[in-house]
């Protein structure tokens, strides 16, 4: 089992930035890739951006490529998710995930384990 934890959201203004963590323990050998998802109100679980935990293969959506940088720190067992020039658009619930199956997922369904959530807001 691998228990997640994100932090760092919050109520920032259009073009500012914002930096989420997600903190991983237990099983966390065992990991093979995390992600960070979001959840719009009223629309399903989307794809952000995800990374193979020992490499440094990254993939992002369109909608975020150029803005949003994702990193981990093996170390620390720490995911991040660095969100500069952010938009109203970018407005969620933002979800970390990870698996240990031996691909870097772009589909929830592709990741068994999951974090509670952080809520991040841009006004316009």
């Amino acid at each position: 089992q691998v228990q997640l934890v994100e932090s760092g959201g919050g109520v920032v203004q259009a073009g500012g930035s914002l930096r989420l963590s997600c903190t991983a323990s237990g099983r966390t050998s065992s990991t093979y890739s995390m992600g960070w998802f979001r959840q719009a109100p009223g629309k399903e679980r989307e794809f952000v951006a995800a990374i193979r935990w020992g490499g440094s293969s990254t993939y992002y959506a369109d909608s975020v490529k150029g803005r949003f940088t994702i990193s981990r720190d093996n170390v620390k067992n720490t995911l991040y998710l660095q969100m500069n020039s952010l938009k109203p658009e970018d407005t969620a619930v933002y979800y970390c995930a990870a698996d240990s199956r031996p691909r870097v997922g772009v589909r929830s369904g592709e990741y068994g384990y999951w974090g509670q959530g952080t809520q991040v807001t841009v006004s316009s």
